[in-house]
């Protein structure tokens, strides 16, 4: 049953593939990139299918218990969130990313192989895990788990990375959209951190579409508008709606927050930039409040985006 559902699978790529990605690919005279384009057709596939959870699962997860109510406020702003989760979800950033900069990192890593640079198999480091593939899964899911704690960590910490990160956290209204609210060349800083070290150590493209594709679902799940507690010991082993919304809180979801953690919240307990309150504190930061400034970060996707780049250069 199982051989049969992978085959299906792998006839759908192999349509996506041929019927839509082929022949723009062989238009702009990408001929040499024709594996990376099967692997764009696997991407689009599981952006499709993400796309599909927000819509039939967590939206009605929201309506049943919502933190905030669904306010004509919160509809209106959700839509810009609508538009980046399209965007990144249905692969139109990764495309360009794909057709920019992915040359340069595979010319780049070509170069550093030909000089000695091995490749380091994670996997390997610990004798027979690459025989077994769910641990090994594993292992990468925690190595790129905790690279994305540290990547969080400086997005908050660098006063230039969080000139364009501030976008993320302008959200007021946090629904399971909301993920992707993000500065695009934040996006570019970041996607490009994790596919390098993703070169580097080796992991193969499938499992590194896995991989993150597991995680931007949980990452929507943990910003839904939903009353969602993973009690005792969930909440020790996995980032809930309840974790994420403390780090999203307007009084310390600044450069000085807490909870970074993407999916596991080990790593803010090491850090010791765990917050475990039971509070449920509205989100957003503080110097969008008229009183602390009233600063804008935009309503629209070009007006966030403008207004990033002027926060980078000092200018809003």
């Amino acid at each position: 049953m199982m051989s049969v559902g992978f085959d299906g699978w792998s006839a759908v790529q192999q349509w996506v593939f041929e019927a839509l990605l082929l022949p723009p690919m062989l238009w702009l005279g990408l001929d040499s990139q024709i594996e990376s384009g099967y692997v764009g057709a696997l991407w689009l596939m599981v952006g499709v299918c993400q796309v599909a959870v927000l819509l039939v699962v967590f939206m009605p997860l929201e309506r049943w218990r919502p933190v905030m109510p669904v306010t004509p406020a919160l509809r209106r702003d959700r839509w810009p969130d609508v538009v980046y989760t399209l965007i990144h979800r249905l692969g139109l950033f990764r495309a360009l990313m794909f057709v920019t900069l992915e040359p340069w990192w595979n010319e780049g890593l070509g170069l550093l192989r030909a000089a000695g640079l091995p490749t380091w198999h994670a996997d390997a480091w610990w004798p027979g895990v690459s025989d077994t593939p769910w641990v090994s899964f594993l292992v990468y899911l925690m190595l790129f788990d905790a690279l994305a704690w540290a990547v969080h960590w400086m997005q908050h910490r660098w006063r230039w990375w969080w000139a364009l990160h501030a976008l993320h956290h302008s959200q007021e209204h946090m629904t399971a959209w909301s993920d992707n609210r993000n500065h695009l060349l934040d996006d570019v800083l970041r996607d490009s951190l994790f596919v390098l070290v993703g070169l580097l150590v080796g992991v193969a493209p499938a499992q590194f579409v896995a991989i993150v594709a597991l995680t931007q679902l949980l990452e929507s799940l943990s910003h839904a508008n939903v009353r969602l507690h993973f009690g005792r010991w969930g909440e020790r082993l996995l980032v809930s709606p309840h974790f994420h919304r403390l780090h999203h809180a307007r009084d310390h979801g600044g450069r000085r927050g807490v909870n970074y953690g993407v999916l596991f919240p080990w790593w803010d307990r090491l850090a010791g930039t765990l917050d475990r309150s039971a509070s449920v504190p509205p989100t957003g930061l503080m110097d969008q409040l008229p009183q602390h400034g009233g600063r804008d970060y935009g309503r629209g996707f070009f007006s966030q985006q403008w207004l990033g780049l002027l926060r980078l250069v000092g200018r809003a």
